[in-house]
């Protein structure tokens, strides 16, 4: 199945009425650019002449950026350093339009950094400034009250987890039980290694690495035909249950989305890609369109391609990037290559 361009639209519509809440580990990606011309005489290294710098929400914060590009409400819920970091990071989600009331500020935390040096369109080197701090008790208390104000009001949640400290288990309780009583989606977008019990989630949206490290299974490759692939219908059946999940999207890369929901054969979803220039924040991209969807009515499979969709856009720009309903229609529209 294909959507077409007047549902699409009629689903995009919607999304500005729609307010969906990213709870995780909040970052900021900054990006150098530059060109190579030598290497260097200290060490075999290419020495980057830097033409221009830029900052980007990034983390769970993209993923919110990513709500806002598309038209809905977008807020965030996570922690922040107080660093200069952080208050450029709650500058750009500010100036983005998104709700930063619960990105609490940590005494003692330094705010997530995230550096890449770009050169002719090549990331050449990604260096991270982090450093965990354990929350106190009485941190974790003021959290989860903003946090269960915040999810009283929302028609959507997404748990983004980089096991940074965020998410815990408290947090993803919370979560659950206030969206279960509100039926509203929650999806997940899962840490590979990060053992948590989540259990009656909307949908979760794992790479193919992902989705075999969580199931505990070694990836033998991909199969030409995803539909034929056992060891992928094996490790989506694994995480179905595992996370007792209404629907799965696994995402593959050049050869689209894996799908399963409860009672249905699985699907297959082909890329909607041209160009693949960057594929950083295209997972961001997929579970904050999903979600979106979901909040504004959309059944699961639509939600999911519009996602496919979304993300063959931003997979077409360099750097951490977000999709527009413009551009998801007007790439609807283009040719298939």
């Amino acid at each position: 199945m294909r959507i077409s361009a007047k549902r699409a639209a009629l689903w995009l519509r919607k999304f500005p009425r729609r307010r969906v809440l990213v709870v995780g580990d909040l970052m900021l990606d900054r990006y150098i650019y530059g060109a190579v011309s030598r290497i260097s005489p200290e060490a075999p290294v290419p020495v980057v002449r830097v033409t221009r710098e830029a900052s980007m929400p990034g983390g769970a914060s993209n993923v919110a950026v990513n709500i806002r590009a598309l038209g809905g409400k977008a807020a965030v819920a996570g922690m922040l350093g107080k660093d200069a970091a952080g208050v450029e990071l709650r500058w750009l989600l500010t100036h983005a339009e998104v709700d930063v009331e619960c990105a609490m500020l940590f005494a003692g935390a330094s705010t997530i950094i995230k550096e890449r040096i770009i050169a002719e369109r090549q990331q050449v080197v990604r260096v991270d400034f982090e450093r965990q701090v354990p929350w106190t008790d009485r941190q974790t208390e003021k959290f989860l009250a903003m946090l269960a104000v915040e999810l009283a009001r929302v028609d959507g949640v997404i748990i983004e987890d980089y096991d940074k400290g965020v998410i815990t288990q408290p947090v993803v309780d919370l979560v659950l039980q206030i969206a279960g009583k509100r039926g509203i989606p929650v999806g997940l977008d899962p840490k590979e290694g990060h053992q948590l019990d989540i259990q009656g989630i909307t949908v979760a949206t794992p790479n193919r690495k992902e989705a075999f490290g969580i199931a505990g299974l070694l990836d033998p490759g991909a199969k030409e035909n995803p539909l034929a692939d056992k060891a992928l219908l094996k490790v989506g059946q694994i995480l179905m249950e595992k996370w007792a999940a209404q629907n799965l999207v696994i995402t593959l890369g050049a050869q689209g989305m894996f799908l399963m929901s409860r009672g249905k054969a699985p699907r297959h979803v082909p890329t909607r890609a041209r160009e693949v220039f960057d594929v950083s924040g295209a997972g961001d991209t997929v579970i904050a369109t999903c979600v979106t969807a979901l909040a504004a009515g959309a059944d699961f499979l639509a939600a999911a391609e519009l996602a496919n969709i979304a993300a063959g856009v931003v997979v077409g720009k360099l750097g951490t990037a977000s999709c527009t309903p413009q551009e998801l229609l007007a790439h609807m529209k283009q040719p298939a290559t």
